[in-house]
């Protein structure tokens, strides 16, 4: 079971193992995308295909009728990799040893739905992959291995999915024959150690100038790909793309969102709640993605603009835990 482009790697690897029969795949109903709203079939779904591997789409797990064709399917066990669908009990009981989920973050620390984000967004030294046996609870069940993985400060969200995922897939290589043949033991999760996150929506990419340089320069990091950081400058979306902190005391006092002058020329540097934030790539809503210098060339009026609002608000883009 899974749905986007970061776990097909885990069903490539699945497929290789000798003493593996993938039975089905399951990803959700193909959605409409881009301008001609033509429906567009999940990468797992194109991979399984490619493969020969039958394909399910419900649109859910819920139904009698899915319930039975996997109640048809007898699988022995289950494999979980970012499916993106609730699995109830009938399911989670399906399979006589379990349904086993990859989950991109050392667990108990960072359950939910945006567990890499959210490392980043953290400053953590350091996340991992967890493989786990699902529950009827939030990335509550017991865990059978877990792997490791330092961070340097410079990872985006998406090159660190697709990293965790493919080491994911590599401890159920390593792991998956074992616990089938019930060599493997379980270990429970510390509740009491336990952090959550949340669904990230687009309005968290929104830049509050008010906040410290180094916090914006991880958002971008933790946002990228999506949904992205970024602001507004003469009525247009200025995305963002690359952005590093540096330390700035500004004799002056310019408030927060102020591009102000630098050496060497052709930097956007921004002023913040606490040092500059250096923008390095950006993209102005309808033009194509360029580095600051080409961007200060084309608009050289930039220099001294106040970017976005700079008040203070209730910024709906910090990933609270708990």
């Amino acid at each position: 079971m899974g749905t986007p482009a970061p776990v097909v790697p885990v069903l490539h690897r699945l497929h290789s193992m000798p003493e593996v029969e993938l039975v089905a795949a399951l990803t959700p109903p193909d959605r409409p995308r881009g301008r001609g709203r033509q429906p567009e079939p999940p990468p797992v779904k194109e991979a399984a295909r490619q493969l020969g591997i039958p394909v399910l789409q419900p649109p859910n797990l819920r139904g009698d009728s899915i319930q039975s064709q996997l109640a048809e399917l007898a699988p022995e066990v289950i494999v979980v990799a970012a499916y993106g669908r609730l699995l109830p009990p009938t399911v989670l009981d399906l399979p006589p040893r379990g349904c086993l989920n990859i989950h991109p973050s050392l667990l108990p620390r960072h359950r939910g739905p945006s567990p890499v984000a959210t490392a980043i967004l953290e400053g953590d030294a350091a996340t991992g992959v967890s493989l786990m046996l699902l529950d009827e609870g939030m990335d509550t069940g017991p865990v059978i291995a877990r792997s490791e993985v330092p961070l340097d400060g410079t990872e985006t969200s998406g090159e660190l999915t697709n990293r965790l995922f493919d080491l994911g897939g590599q401890l159920l290589e390593t792991h998956l024959g074992a616990w089938v043949s019930g060599e493997l033991e379980e270990e429970a999760q510390d509740h009491g150690l336990a952090t959550v996150t949340r669904k990230l929506e687009r309005a968290d990419g929104l830049i509050d100038w008010n906040l410290p340089a180094e916090q914006l320069a991880r958002k971008c990091r933790a946002f990228s790909p999506w949904p992205g950081l970024y602001t507004e400058w003469e009525g247009r979306t200025l995305k963002v793309l690359e952005a590093s902190a540096v330390p700035y005391l500004d004799p002056a006092r310019a408030p927060p969102g102020r591009v102000v002058a630098s050496l060497p020329p052709g930097e956007l540097n921004v002023t913040t709640g606490g040092g500059l934030l250096t923008l390095k790539r950006v993209q102005l809503e309808g033009r194509r993605a360029v580095t600051a210098e080409e961007f200060v060339r084309g608009y050289p009026e930039i220099a001294g603009a106040s970017l976005g609002p700079s008040r203070e608000i209730d910024h709906p883009g910090e990933l609270r835990h708990g």
